[in-house]
């Protein structure tokens, strides 16, 4: 399957805080996994639209180990990120963390829930690999707001990022 026939990532509401994004990829899990771990691979394909980088991605992928990112717009200059704590790191099954927003100045909020966790599985048939992303904001106000903003609209242009990249 070539980038382009790719299905688009599947999202739904599962309850009034969570979001679930779920989008196949045409690679074995642990090339996927190592995607989502590395920074030198993330910063390749994690940036939504066209004109943003990721110029800081520091990542310590152990349970308890911190990131940190933050996403710049090469045209204007604006600069918003997130950072958390790993909770589980199973490779190349499951990764959990918590996640932060940090309104840099791009400016807007994610609710005043502040702390997002965050759970993504991969997991691998016929060397096609689902990944799942349930992100539970902890309030509807937070989900609603982290709908609001094209999140998942970024999710799935980075997404088609990570694809060309695992070919």
């Amino acid at each position: 399957m070539t980038t382009k026939d790719q299905e688009p990532a599947q999202v739904t509401l599962p309850s009034d805080r969570e979001v679930l994004v779920t989008r196949r990829f045409s690679a074995p899990r642990a090339l996927v996994f190592r995607a989502y771990t590395e920074p030198a691979l993330l910063q390749r394909w994690m940036l939504g639209p066209p004109g943003w980088t990721m110029p800081v991605c520091e990542m310590d992928v152990r349970e308890g180990g911190a990131f940190r990112w933050v996403w710049r717009s090469e045209e204007e200059g604006s600069q918003f990120g997130f950072h958390g704590v790993f909770e589980e790191v199973d490779p190349p099954a499951r990764l959990r963390h918590t996640e932060i927003y940090d309104p840099g100045n791009v400016g807007g909020s994610m609710g005043e829930a502040g702390e997002a966790r965050i759970t993504v599985t991969f997991e691998e048939r016929d060397g096609m690999t689902t990944v799942t992303t349930r992100m539970d904001f902890g309030s509807k106000e937070a989900r609603d707001a982290a709908m609001a903003s094209g999140m998942t609209d970024g999710m799935e242009l980075s997404y088609q990022l990570l694809d060309s990249l695992l070919q």
